[in-house]
């Protein structure tokens, strides 16, 4: 899951959390980021696959 670049941001227990609220919600990284209210500067490129590589 791209959420493994989130860890570095926010840390680890969150970044789950995020994973866990998208998997069991069948919603994206970013919808379950945004139903969170949660603000990640820059999540549109950290969670870009193009930018990963």
């Amino acid at each position: 899951m791209r959420v493994t670049n989130l860890v570095s941001i926010i840390g680890y227990d969150k970044a789950a959390e995020i994973a866990k609220k998208a998997h069991e919600t069948g919603k994206t990284i970013k919808e379950a980021i945004e139903e969170m209210g949660l603000e990640i500067e820059n999540s549109e490129n950290i969670l870009e696959p193009k930018e990963m590589v």
